[in-house]
């Protein structure tokens, strides 16, 4: 009987340590968690910030927040990285993707390239997300060179787009792989016909003009003589 007692004893005891570490390591996961959240709306913040300056072609603001986004994006991936919950999880998913979209903008931009996931240091998924978001975005920055009247940078900015894409589609894998990829990329299909299918008017539009112009000016010419 007493050594039915000192077993039983032991199994309470082994019990009790097993809980205290899952409870010391979800602590843990938890204390990471809040600190990951706070950091995350910091890099979200900072990346739709800065992809508003790019558009808007204020680049200096745009380099000043690129700066504090390092800062914060590190932080956040040094909170996340030592925890596999929250490593694979929808919120550093989501938020690195924001990252690379606010990089990928801000480069193609600024220095006319595409920076690659080693550079930014990512994971595959988020890189993924992000680069197809991208699209997106530069269709806004379309949108203000036709604002602009500076068409040639339009089209040019449209090919850029349709490279993007191209290299895009043929990744092909299931949702729960890539979350969201599938859909980004139907998306983006669809701005991109779009956004061609307006410059192609507005191209036909403006030579239209200026060969009536022309006309105009020829006739007033010969009128003269």
């Amino acid at each position: 009987m007493r050594c039915e007692r000192s077993e039983k004893k032991q199994a309470i005891m082994a019990l009790e340590e097993s809980l205290r570490r899952i409870k010391d390591h979800l602590d843990s996961i938890d204390k990471a968690r809040e600190q990951a959240i706070r950091l995350s709306r910091d890099v979200i913040r900072l990346s739709s910030q800065i992809i508003s300056s790019v558009v808007s072609g204020n680049k200096e603001e745009a380099r000043k927040a690129l700066e504090e986004l390092e800062f914060k994006k590190a932080a956040f991936y040094e909170t996340v990285r030592h925890h596999g919950e929250l490593l694979y999880s929808g919120i550093t998913n989501n938020t690195l993707s924001e990252y690379v979209e606010a990089k990928i903008v801000s480069k193609l931009v600024i220095e006319e390239r595409i920076p690659g996931q080693d550079e930014l240091e990512v994971p595959p998924v988020p890189y993924l997300q992000g680069l197809g978001d991208s699209i997106g975005e530069l269709r806004r920055i379309v949108l203000e060179k036709v604002r602009a009247n500076r068409l040639e940078d339009a089209w040019r900015i449209l090919e850029i787009m349709e490279e993007v894409f191209a290299r895009l589609y043929i990744i092909n894998y299931p949702d729960p792989l890539v979350p969201g990829f599938r859909h980004k990329i139907d998306v983006a299909r669809r701005l991109i016909d779009d956004t061609k299918v307006m410059l192609i008017d507005l191209t036909s539009r403006r030579d239209l003009e200026k060969a009536l112009e022309s006309i105009v000016r020829r006739g007033c010419g010969e009128h003269q003589q």
